[in-house]
């Protein structure tokens, strides 16, 4: 198994000169990755958790192989228990054009709990260009053609914060692959390009943004955002497809809401992969409502976004609000401070509430028998998880 990434590493600093770009549901970020895909020149870089056999892993499949096909040098590492779907033909497809390609941690029966490590990032980056990160996987789950797809973000990144992206990238491939990392491009850095393709090689942006890791040893994420909802002012809206909240976070919550900060926690409602974890949950949800938080679950489709809203300050990427991932699991969000992409972010999620069904108070307490013990049984789980998580090898 690969071993944790080292404690030394330094965090990434916050970058100006940025462009940011909010792409909602598949229908946009698929067509807009694949475009960058094929008018790559020299490098593709793809660290994904989940990749599974289907229309749209056939899509990306034939753009990798035609890109390498022509000489660009194309990186793929998935994650082996994310990627325990994709098809043998198909990666065999990958392998025939030239695709390097990778798992992370592959799964084997003697390890045990260290088959717990995963790599749950998301990350697509093409020429040191332009990065795009988010909450989606490449699985039909989240094509545009089926009625009940997963409702997601992904981040197109522009700017000095694409070789943060690509540093972070090389570090995963270089512990799953040993020396092999040596042959990636070098990342180009802000005033010193480096690399095949010269950086950066578009008009720079205006926006502040930062690249912030998690790693089982590391809880960047965490942190930032225990910072952020502590010194908020207005408000607080996080979306989150799976919501296990530590102590620490609870209480930042219910802090916030009795100071008057407006927060808003956008969930799933009855369409999730994971029904446990909603119910389990669910049993927050009577002191998050005593606080004066407003909690809304989301109904038309799955709720799989991951974003992070304060005041002007948010962070997009794989990481939901949960204690599993911030135990096992790497991840990365891309950190913005920018109010026009706040705004526009605020515009989403007040469209995503008028399709959600609020969780008033008064229903609340009046809810149904088997639904309290639905969260009592899944609270057992999650807390036995946690006990668990906390042994870490």
């Amino acid at each position: 198994m690969q071993a944790p990434l080292p404690r030394n590493r330094k965090r990434f600093p916050w970058r100006s000169g940025n462009r940011f770009e909010l792409l909602v549901d598949g229908g946009h970020f698929f067509p807009a990755m694949l475009t960058s895909i094929k008018a790559a020149r020299h490098y593709v870089l793809l660290e994904m958790y989940l990749f599974k056999s289907g229309a749209i892993a056939d899509e990306f499949i034939a753009a990798f192989a035609a890109a390498a096909t022509r000489g660009v040098q194309v990186y793929l590492l998935l994650d082996d228990f994310g990627a325990r779907e994709l098809n043998n033909s198909d990666r065999r497809r990958l392998l025939d054009a030239g695709v390097r390609l990778t798992f992370y941690n592959p799964l084997h029966y003697g390890k045990l709990r260290r088959n717990l490590w995963r790599d749950h990032r998301k990350l697509l980056l093409v020429d040191g260009d332009i990065a795009y990160t988010g909450g989606a996987g490449i699985t039909d789950d989240f094509s545009p053609t089926l009625p009940l797809h997963w409702h997601d973000v992904m981040l197109a990144v522009r700017g000095p914060c694409v070789a943060d992206w690509q540093q972070s990238f090389a570090q995963v491939w270089g512990i799953t692959r040993g020396n092999e990392h040596d042959m990636l491009p070098a990342p180009a850095t802000p005033g010193q390009p480096q690399g095949p393709a010269p950086y950066p090689s578009h008009a720079p942006g205006h926006s502040a943004g930062r690249v912030t890791l998690n790693e089982p040893i590391r809880m960047e994420i965490k942190r930032s955002l225990l910072t952020r909802l502590r010194g908020a002012e207005r408000r607080i809206w996080i979306a989150s497809a799976y919501f296990i909240p530590s102590w620490k976070i609870r209480r930042a919550l219910y802090q916030a809401a009795r100071q008057g900060c407006d927060v808003r926690l956008l969930l799933p409602g009855p369409h999730t992969d994971h029904p446990g974890v909603r119910h389990a949950a669910r049993r927050y949800y009577t002191r998050l409502l005593a606080a004066g938080v407003r909690i809304f679950e989301y109904q038309p489709r799955f709720l799989h976004a991951k974003i992070l809203l304060c005041d002007t300050w948010l962070s997009i990427g794989s990481s939901n609000v949960d204690r599993w991932n911030f135990s096992w699991n790497l991840e990365a969000n891309q950190e913005v401070e920018d109010h026009g992409l706040a705004e526009q972010v605020a515009a989403l999620f007040e469209a995503d509430f008028t399709q959600s069904l609020e969780v008033l108070p008064g229903a609340w307490r009046r809810r149904a028998w088997y639904r309290r013990a639905l969260e009592r049984f899944w609270g057992i789980i999650e807390l036995w998880l946690e006990r668990l998580s906390q042994r870490r090898p």
